[in-house]
């Protein structure tokens, strides 16, 4: 079940190296409900990962990530469970359906563009994480700015002596630069205090129009290793214009601007780069849809060849970014499928090999449905009382509207297709369909959803299988 929590600053904090694999669980169990053996095998991984960091170097290259398969049907917490061991471990993590990729030579995304993807993941964490640290001084900086713009500052001229009453010579100019100093002091409290958000200004702000044109390439635009974005400057030239904003608009754009130019970008690539070699996380979803062996037909010919493709880049290879050359030999694919119709052994002998770790996820029961509902943070019912309290009515749950609720969502599951958990998305929006619409009317309302409730919202419709299908 696909539940996402925030983070808590807490969990944050939680050092990687402390975490043993049962207090690795014990965090997935706040976020996903059941399968105990998927997130056992993870966190075995996981940890393997922080071990080997320890050994020696000649040691610790000789050491391959376990890759992991997760067979399990849809909506039971697969993807999840992927995602919230890439955030507890802070890790750069990048889902992708491996259905979307097509063998080298016909049209469509090639596998090497999983690897381009995850270092700009890790490049966008990396200076999200520098930015913090330099967003106290990129404020002062363009505060400093706005005051010259605000204030420009007096002209150095040549010192004009002038004599006060007692006979003492004083630099005029220096009484004028007090002055300033004074004025611009004032200025900056009125800055601060936001007096002057409503005033105008005008800045200099960079143009970002260049030219329009096209590149053709037969290897695509995933395959080029050049940086237009950065390119394109320094053809036409970083060119500037006069824009009037407001001063709150302006004060955010110059930050935005004192950011950029605080941050070391060579050493954030560098960064992002050995964090993708030595603590990248590939979730591979739908594997299913390509296992299978040659004597296809069709659109099902490149199944093989993207498992052929697939195969260089789990096993250890060196791919050509923008960014330089990024390795994938410790890099940890995750890999999962229904598998229904296929099953692991359909896949290639070489890649079976590269994936020695297999788990398998259980279906979702009635109790794993009410637990869902209820015990996570930001529940579904805990997120329809919250959207529905906007509106000034109160919403209030009986245990055994939950139980009717899961129940529902259960039999549908069994009666169609078995989505999993996001079953209970379309059973919730159904309950609560006449209440969400006229809710604004009913401003001030207690409503208490009871099981007698959901049975009339929903009774007529799952009895109905036909009719069912497309509604729930």
């Amino acid at each position: 079940m696909a539940i996402y929590l925030p983070s808590s600053a807490e969990e944050e904090q939680l050092a990687l190296d402390d975490l043993t694999p049962r207090e690795i669980v014990v965090e997935l169990d706040k976020h996903v409900i059941g399968q105990k053996d998927a997130k056992r095998a993870v966190a075995i991984a996981l940890r393997n990962r922080t071990r080997r960091q320890k050994l020696t170097p000649d040691l610790a290259e000789e050491i391959i990530p376990k890759n992991i398969i997760m067979i399990g049907p849809t909506g039971v917490g697969k993807t999840e469970i992927a995602r919230r061991l890439a955030k507890l471990a802070n890790s750069p993590f990048l889902k992708v359906e491996a259905s979307k990729f097509t063998e080298v030579g016909y049209v469509g995304r090639d596998v090497e563009s999983m690897v381009r993807d995850l270092v700009e993941i890790a490049i966008d964490n990396v200076r999200e994480e520098k930015l913090e640290d330099v967003a106290d001084k990129a404020e002062l900086n363009a505060e400093e700015r706005l005051l010259d713009i605000l204030l420009p500052p007096t002209p150095q001229s040549r010192p004009a002596e002038s004599t006060t009453a007692g006979g003492v010579v004083i630099d005029g100019n220096t009484a004028l630069a007090e002055s300033s100093t004074r004025t611009r002091e004032k200025l900056r409290q009125q800055l601060r205090e936001g007096k002057l958000d409503e005033r105008q200004v005008e800045i200099d702000v960079r143009e970002r129009n260049f030219p329009t044109f096209e590149i053709m390439s037969n290897q695509g635009v995933e395959e080029m290793d050049i940086n237009i974005k950065d390119m394109l400057p320094n053809i036409f030239g970083a060119r500037t214009k006069k824009r009037k904003m407001k001063v709150n608009e302006a004060f955010e754009y110059l930050i935005q601007e004192e950011e950029q130019r605080l941050i070391d970008m060579d050493h954030v690539t560098r960064t992002a780069i050995d964090r993708v070699e030595n603590s990248g996380i590939v979730f591979l979803d739908e594997i299913d849809k390509i296992a299978g062996r040659e004597g296809g037909h069709g659109p099902d010919v490149s199944r093989e060849g993207v498992q052929r493709d697939i195969l260089p880049i789990v096993e250890g290879t060196t791919v050509n970014t923008r960014y330089g050359m990024v390795r994938t030999d410790h890099i940890l694919f995750i890999a999962a499928g229904a598998f229904h119709v296929s099953k692991p052994s359909d896949l290639i002998p070489e890649l079976q090999g590269r994936f020695p770790i297999r788990v398998e996820l259980q279906s979702l029961t009635m109790d794993d449905f009410v637990r869902i509902l209820t015990e996570p943070k930001s529940s579904l019912v805990k997120q329809y009382t919250a959207l529905l309290e906007t509106e000034g009515v109160k919403l209030e749950f009986t245990p055994e509207a939950l139980s009717e609720i899961a129940h529902f969502a259960f039999r549908v599951n069994e009666s169609t297709e078995n989505i999993g958990a996001r079953r209970l998305h379309t059973i919730m929006e159904r309950v609560l369909d006449e209440l969400s619409f006229d809710a604004p009317e009913r401003k001030g309302d207690h409503v208490v959803i009871d099981a007698d409730y959901v049975r009339k919202m929903l009774t007529d419709i799952v009895k109905d299988q036909d009719l069912s299908r497309y509604i729930l």
